[in-house]
């Protein structure tokens, strides 16, 4: 291969461009702490979503990027917000009853409610980890408790203090009246009630490293801000954290711009230098609406795993990180088949190109070998044709049109077609709607079937397709694609479907002219 630094420094690809951003931020040089780093946060009040691995995924396609254009050690830390108090009990959830109790106390002591770890957050942390572990990324977990409770944060936290009047000064503008007046950046957590408290802060004792607040009865508390007494407010708090572990590159989404604004003067005051920071748009639910992990709308990460392959989740991330994107069921097919067409395309690009290909970045940089001979859309369609969850009847059809596949031969193909059956259950079979023909539909059916006939049983998909576009033009359907959409109503039950010629093939001539007969005599084409 061509010198892979001396192209990516010119690649286009937005991981690249990223890449050289953070590299130029460092001036081409190693880091005093001896590595650049990655972060990626989690807020653990709710169960991990697909937005999390989102941005767990480009922040890792950025990270690989930088790998090739420079020799630098990089690390990638998974940060858990995890010390937060519990400000809402999630949609989502069982035994929601077993929180109400532990309201505002830090998220790690509050009770799992599935009853498989010490705490909530613990739960979804392991979670996290989880899926992170399946997904083969680089990372290291880290816990905002843990480094609060074990002294990790205790320099930057005294600091903070230090410069209290300066992080006033920067917050106190973007509150309300009324948030003005009890503001401080550290939340004393209650040593009776566990709870994250937002008080007043009367007096700050930089020297002594204490605060004194004041409860809402009235008493006046002197607390230490170190060692998991206290806990900082969401902005002054990732600001401390970029501060403390020296955080090169960090995304974020478009609703916590502001946020990046407020942390970074934060950051400034406190003498450090604030990340490369990546904004990428948010995930739309199927109504357009923002997903969230307390409501759990949207996709899960099980979810799409359940209909497509990992990769093809990856692809929908890489994919125009700056523009909104609908995150919902209709759009697992389309990413399936984008991606095998990337990777079908691969092996045959020149160096330069590869590097503007998403499978690069999906696999960094050593794409896996791909011969899958059928699109995940005809397997879909096969699957509706012959209205069955088994495989085996699906093998059939594939193996007469391509002799040489096999389950074993094709592993791809077949956890493919298990795929295809899944989705076709799920979310075409309950949706489909036949409905008879016109009689000029009729007649133009009639001519299918009589051309399709004369084909004969061994006809080439590209020949079934012309014969299909002839009787198309010669009906006078125009737009022609109003011709293609009636078949699929009357003969798939749905206004969209796969290139005739292709699917003819595959499902078998004889099969389909049988398939129009059906239709004609009015028979139920829901039935297998």
């Amino acid at each position: 291969m061509s010198d892979i630094r001396e192209l990516a420094e010119n690649a286009k690809a937005w991981p690249f461009q990223e890449a050289r951003r953070v590299l130029k931020r460092i001036g081409g040089k190693t880091p005093e702490k001896g590595y650049v780093l990655f972060q990626t946060g989690y807020g653990p009040s709710g169960l991990p979503h697909i937005g999390t691995f989102g941005e767990v995924q480009r922040t890792t396609m950025v990270r690989q990027a930088f790998q090739r254009i420079s020799d630098i050690p990089t690390r990638l830390f998974a940060f858990s917000d995890d010390m937060d108090g519990m400000r809402k009990i999630p949609d989502n959830i069982p035994n929601k009853e077993l929180l109400e109790p532990h309201m505002h106390k830090p998220l790690t002591r509050v009770p799992d409610p599935f009853g498989t770890h010490e705490g909530f957050a613990q739960h979804n942390n392991a979670r996290l980890c989880a899926f992170l572990d399946d997904f083969g990324f680089d990372y290291e977990f880290v816990s905002a408790t843990e480094c609060y409770t074990t002294g990790r944060f205790d320099d930057a936290l005294r600091r903070m203090l230090e410069v209290y009047d300066d992080v006033m000064a920067i917050m106190l503008p973007t509150l309300g009246e009324e948030r003005r007046k009890t503001y401080s950046p550290f939340l004393p957590v209650c040593p009776e009630t566990g709870h994250v408290l937002q008080v007043p802060v009367v007096e700050t004792n930089p020297d002594a490293g204490t605060i004194v607040y004041e409860r809402e009865d009235g008493k006046k508390v002197e607390t230490p801000v170190t060692g998991g007494a206290c806990k900082l407010q969401w902005k002054p708090d990732w600001a401390m954290r970029w501060y403390a572990l020296g955080v090169d590159y960090e995304m974020s989404g478009k609703d916590l711009i502001d946020s990046v604004q407020q942390s970074s003067k934060i950051c400034r005051a406190l003498g450090g230098r604030p990340p490369e920071s990546y904004t990428y748009e948010l995930f739309l639910d199927e109504n357009g609406e923002k997903i969230s992990k307390s409501r759990g709308n949207g996709l899960t990460i099980e979810e799409w795993l359940r209909y497509a392959p990992n990769q093809s989740l990856a692809l929908f991330m890489y994919g125009k990180p700056k523009a909104a994107k609908r995150l919902y069921f209709d759009v697992i097919p389309r990413n399936v088949d984008d991606y095998l067409s990337f990777l079908t395309r691969f092996d045959g690009e020149e160096d330069a190109k590869k590097l503007e290909n998403p499978v690069w970045h999906i696999h960094n940089g050593t794409a896996p070998e791909a011969d899958v001979p059928l699109s995940f859309a005809v397997l879909l369609n096969l699957a509706s044709v012959c209205n069955t969850e088994d495989k085996d009847v699906l093998w059939g059809f594939i193996s007469r049109y391509v002799p040489s596949a096999t389950p074993e031969s094709q592993p791809l193909l077949d956890e493919l077609v298990g795929y295809a059956i899944r989705y076709y259950a799920d979310f075409v079979k309950p949706s489909k709607n036949y409905r008879a023909p016109s009689d000029t539909e009729r007649a133009a059916l009639e001519d299918l079937a009589g051309a399709l006939d004369g084909l004969g049983a061994g006809a080439a998909a590209e020949d079934i397709q012309t014969q299909v576009y002839e009787i198309g033009k010669r009906f006078e359907y125009e737009p022609l694609r109003d011709w293609f959409k009636a078949l699929y109503e009357i003969l798939l039950g749905q206004e969209q479907g796969p290139r005739m010629g292709s699917f003819v093939a595959l499902y078998g001539v004889p099969e389909t002219t049988a398939l129009i007969r059906r239709a004609l005599a009015g028979e139920d084409l829901s039935a297998a």
